[in-house]
C-alpha cells in the first residue's frame, strides 16, 4: 500500500475520542477485550471439562490425553494465525476477517454451551482454531492502522491494547470459574455472550470510529489467482474429507497420532521458514547472518512457552489436585488461578517499561534478556518442587506456592515476550517482515506441540521428576545462551 493511502486511512480515523487517542481504539480495544474474555474464560475451564468424569459434567477423558489435547489445541490456535493473515491480506482486509472469525469464535463456544459428545467438542474445537487464526492477528493490524507512522502515541495506544487482553484475560477465569461446579456448559454459555458482546460493539461502532481502516486488501490476488485459490481450498477440503473418511474408521488416524502430527508441523513449519528466509535471494548478507542469530532466540522461546504455557494444563491439574482449595472458609475454583497470569502482567509490565528506560545503555543485550526470561521459567517450576519436598508427593499444598510459580514465570515472560516482538522487528530480512513475525509467534505453537509430547510424562508419582527435570533444562539453556551471548551478538550485526 501506498504512503498515500495510509494516510488517507488514518485521516478517515477520529483522531480524538479515547483517553486521547483515535476514536477507532475504543472499538478494537473492547472487541479485544471481550474475545479475550471469551477465549480465556473458556480455556480456564476447558482441561477439567475433559478430564471430569461425566457425573460430574465432563468428558470422561483420560488426563494424559486432556492435557495433550488442550496442548495441541494452542499450538493450533497459533498456527492458524498464519492462514488468518494470509486472507486478510490476500483476499478480504482485515476488518472482515475479525467480523468472521468472531462469528465463528461465537458459535464455537454456543456449540460447547450445549450438552453433547465429544464429536461435538472437537467440532467447537475447529471454530474457535479457525475463528481465533481469522481476529487474533488482525484486530491487532487494525490498531497500526489508526495511526500514522510518526505519531507519538502509537505505542502507548499499542500499551493500552494490551491491557485490554489482560484485562479480558484477568476476570474471565474468575466469573467463568465461579460457575464451573454448578455447570460447565454454563461457563462456556459466558464465553459465548462474551464474544456476542465483543461482535456487537464491532459492528455498532466501526463505521463511525474505525473510517477506511480495516477496509482495504494490502496485497490483493487478482480474479485469476483468487478462482486458483478457492479450487486449491475446495480440492484440499475434499482430499481432508476423503483422508479422514478412510484413516478413522481403518484406525490410522487416531487422538494420538493427531497429537504427534501437529507437533511434527510445530517445528518442521518453522524449519521450513527459516530454509527459504535465509536461501532466498532477496536476503542480503547482512540480513542471512541475522536470521542465523534468530533461530537461537527462537529456541529458548520455545523453551519458555513450553513451561508458561503449561500453567494451563499442568499446573491446572496440579490447582484441582493437589492445592488446598478451601482456605479460611473460602472455597477457591481451580480456574481462579489462571487470572494470575494476567494479573501480574497488569501490575508489572509499567515497573519493566520504567526499568529499561532507567537502565538505558546499560540494560541486558536481547540474548541475555532471553536468558533472563528462561531462568525464570525454571525457577517457576522448581518453586514447585519445595512443597511436594517438604510435605510429601500426596499432601495438599498452599495456593501460595502455586502463585509464587505463576508470578516468577510472569517475571521471565516481561523478560522474553516484549522483547521477543521488538527482538524480531529488528532482525527480519525486509522481504519477510510480516512472515517473520508470524514465525515468533510459531515458537509458541512448537512449544505447545512439544508439550503434547511431554505432558503425558506426568503422574502424581512422577510430579518431582517431571518439575524438576524441565526446569533444570531451562535453567541449563539459559546458562548456555548467556554465554553464547557474544556469538549471537556478533552475527546480529549492530542489533542490540
Amino acid at each position: 500500500m501506498s504512503v498515500v493511502d495510509k494516510q488517507k486511512i488514518v485521516s478517515s480515523v477520529p483522531q480524538t475520542g479515547f483517553f486521547g487517542h483515535p476514536k477507532g481504539l475504543f472499538t478494537l480495544f473492547f472487541t479485544e477485550f471481550w474475545e479475550r474474555f471469551s477465549y480465556y474464560g473458556m480455556r480456564a475451564i476447558l482441561v477439567f471439562y475433559m478430564y471430569y468424569e461425566v457425573s460430574k459434567g465432563g468428558l470422561g477423558l483420560d488426563e494424559q490425553t486432556a492435557l495433550a489435547i488442550m496442548s495441541i489445541y494452542g499450538s493450533l490456535v497459533y498456527m492458524s494465525g498464519v492462514i488468518g493473515g494470509w486472507l486478510a491480506d490476500r483476499i478480504f482486509g482485515t476488518s472482515q476477517a475479525v467480523f468472521y472469525g468472531g462469528i465463528l469464535i461465537m458459535f464455537g463456544h454456543i456449540v460447547l454451551a450445549i450438552p453433547g459428545n465429544i464429536t461435538m467438542f472437537f467440532v467447537s474445537m475447529i471454530l474457535i482454531v479457525i475463528g481465533t487464526g481469522l481476529l487474533k492477528p488482525n484486530v491487532s493490524a487494525m490498531v497500526g492502522d489508526i495511526y500514522s507512522e510518526k505519531d507519538d502515541r502509537r505505542d502507548a495506544g499499542f500499551s493500552l491494547f494490551y491491557m485490554g487482553i489482560n484485562l479480558g484475560g484477568f476476570l474471565s477465569p474468575l466469573i467463568v470459574g465461579s460457575v464451573m461446579n454448578y455447570s460447565f456448559h454454563l461457563g462456556f454459555g459466558f464465553a459465548a455472550i462474551g464474544m456476542l458482546i465483543g461482535l456487537i460493539i464491532f459492528l455498532v461502532t466501526k463505521k463511525r470510529s474505525l473510517g477506511l481502516a480495516g477496509t482495504y486488501v494490502a496485497n490483493p490476488l487478482s480474479p485469476a489467482e483468487k478462482r486458483k485459490v478457492y479450487m486449491v481450498i475446495g480440492g484440499a477440503v475434499v482430499l481432508l474429507g476423503i483422508m479422514l473418511a478412510v484413516t478413522i474408521p481403518a484406525g490410522l488416524l487416531t487422538i494420538e497420532s493427531f497429537i504427534a502430527l501437529v507437533g511434527l508441523l510445530g517445528f518442521l513449519i518453522p524449519a521450513i521458514y527459516f530454509i527459504v528466509m535465509y536461501r532466498s535471494p532477496k536476503t542480503t548478507e547482512v540480513e542471512r547472518s541475522r536470521v542465523l542469530a534468530f533461530i537461537p532466540l527462537f529456541l529458548a522461546s520455545v523453551m519458555f512457552w513450553s513451561i508458561q504455557e503449561q500453567g494451563s494444563t499442568i499446573l491446572a491439574n496440579f490447582a484441582d489436585k493437589r492445592t488446598q482449595l478451601e482456605i479460611a472458609g473460602i472455597h477457591l475454583s481451580p480456574a481462579w488461578f489462571q487470572s494470575l497470569n494476567p494479573l501480574f502482567i497488569i501490575l508489572l509490565a509499567p515497573v519493566f517499561a520504567w526499568l529499561w528506560v532507567k537502565l538505558g545503555k546499560r540494560q541486558p543485550s536481547i540474548p541475555q534478556k532471553f536468558s533472563l526470561g528462561l531462568l525464570f521459567a525454571g525457577l517457576s517450576f522448581l518453586v514447585i518442587l519445595l512443597p511436594a519436598h517438604f510435605g510429601g508427593e500426596h499432601s495438599l499444598v498452599h495456593p501460595m506456592w502455586l502463585v509464587l510459580s505463576y508470578l516468577i514465570v510472569v517475571i521471565g515472560e516481561l523478560c522474553l515476550s516484549p522483547v521477543g516482538l521488538s527482538a524480531t522487528t529488528k532482525l527480519a530480512p525486509a522481504a519477510f517482515s510480516a512472515q517473520t513475525m508470524s514465525l515468533w509467534f510459531l515458537s509458541n505453537a512448537a512449544a505447545q506441540g512439544l508439550n503434547a509430547q511431554i505432558v503425558k510424562f506426568y503422574q502424581p508419582e512422577t510430579e518431582m521428576l517431571y518439575f524438576g527435570v524441565i526446569g533444570g533444562m531451562a535453567i541449563l539453556l539459559s546458562i548456555i545462551l548467556f554465554i553464547v551471548t557474544p556469538l549471537i551478538q556478533k552475527y546480529m550485526k549492530g542489533v542490540r
